[in-house]
């Protein structure tokens, strides 16, 4: 028998490391209260938007992440029809009803600073059914129990198969910038 095994200290103390492990790794911090806006700053017309309704996920051990928005939940617009014309026409969302992100974190978080830290995220954006890699800079800042994250980004219609009619082309910007921000709280599994 080896000696490893034949001291129940060192099996005990293996057991409670490899469950201090598990416990530690299966912290996630969850949001469903995210708020996502975007701004499309053409020349002829300024639109905005915004949904308080960004659900997500980051496991900071892990450096795993996942946040989805339903396409419908985006509210403000210049007027109704500009709405309804987003829904329909552009985000197309009765045949694609949300829209994800979803990857690894680059840099580790640190958990015990309470500093903004700043982190690039990889993964698939998927917007109007296209999937596409991205690498979006963010900051994160942790304080008791949760995680404030900020990001800043711009999606190219194009890039997600989405067409400008000649008719509104001065009216709506090739290139959309979007803001996401949200205080994802903490939750043991």
């Amino acid at each position: 028998m080896s000696p490893v095994y034949r001291n129940p200290i060192s099996i005990i103390i293996t057991i409670l490391f490899f469950l201090v492990q598990t416990v530690i790794s299966q912290q996630v911090y969850m949001t469903r209260k995210g708020v996502a806006s975007f701004i499309s700053n053409a020349p002829l017309e300024l639109i905005r938007a915004e949904s308080k309704e960004l659900h997500g996920a980051i496991d900071p051990i892990a450096r795993t992440f996942v946040f989805n928005i339903d396409n419908k939940s985006f509210k403000g617009f210049n007027s109704p029809l500009q709405q309804e014309h987003f829904y329909e026409n552009y985000m197309e969302t009765n045949q694609f009803p949300s829209s994800s992100f979803k990857g690894k974190i680059i840099e580790e978080i640190d958990l015990n600073s309470t500093t903004e830290q700043v982190v690039r995220a990889k993964g698939i954006l998927d917007i109007h059914g296209v999937e596409q890699e991205r690498i979006i800079k963010g900051t994160v800042k942790v304080t008791d129990q949760k995680i404030e994250l900020r990001a800043d980004f711009s999606v190219l219609l194009e890039d997600h198969q989405m067409k400008i009619p000649r008719v509104v082309y001065q009216k709506i910007a090739e290139s959309i910038d979007v803001s996401v921000s949200a205080e994802l709280i903490k939750e043991t599994r």
